[in-house]
């Protein structure tokens, strides 16, 4: 890869067999793509926690520890960051909860660079989709679950008290968890709130 080309993306990998994770990290990395790995959940949500902003999360099911169906819900929850998932089975129970989840993807160990890079592609095709919908308060309100609510509440923050994302996002954050709420009621108040015209 030439070293003045674009990232193709920014990945976050993980999965507790380190030599998956090593094996796939070298091979993304020299297909394009930025890519940062953990072992756990508990390691994905402290490079979280420490500014890690990933296009996309290639998250292993079966981990020791949290297991990745916990850390996609922490992801849709906290961040909204779009993720797919990796596999060695292709249990049918299991591919519908990552569905339930959001997951923009699901592939079955083994597998390798060529079989992924598709996959992957794929996902930040439709994340990006999902994006353009949250861009449009219409399409928003009528197409996306109540999850998503918190994206258009972090715009309006953003806005209103003129932040950037992650300052809005961590507004948000404390003020729900001061007031001991789900981020998600909150931010359904906050829309519900902008719609309604000022006296």
């Amino acid at each position: 890869m030439n070293a003045t080309a674009p990232l193709k993306a920014r990945l976050l990998l993980v999965d507790d067999d380190r030599l998956v994770l090593s094996t796939l990290a070298s091979g993304l990395l020299k297909a394009g793509y930025g890519v940062k790995t953990a072992e756990s959940a508990e390691e994905a949500e402290m490079l979280l926690a420490s500014g890690e902003d990933p296009d996309l999360a290639i998250l292993d099911i079966r981990m020791s520890g949290q297991d990745g169906l916990f850390l996609a819900r922490r992801l849709q929850e906290l961040d909204h960051i779009p993720f797919m998932m990796l596999s060695a089975y292709s249990d049918q129970a299991m591919i519908d909860q990552a569905n339930q989840l959001g997951a923009l993807g699901y592939m079955v160990k083994p597998l390798d660079i060529p079989q992924l890079l598709p996959g992957i592609e794929a996902a930040l095709s439709r994340a990006n989709e999902l994006q353009s919908l949250r861009e449009s308060r219409q399409q928003l309100q009528a197409a996306l679950t109540a999850e998503r609510d918190i994206s258009v509440a972090v715009g309006i923050t953003m806005v209103q008290d003129r932040l950037g994302r992650h300052a809005a996002f961590e507004l948000l954050r404390k003020t729900a968890r001061s007031q001991r709420r789900k981020l998600g009621e909150l931010a359904t108040e906050i829309i519900q709130a902008s719609e309604t015209p000022n006296p």
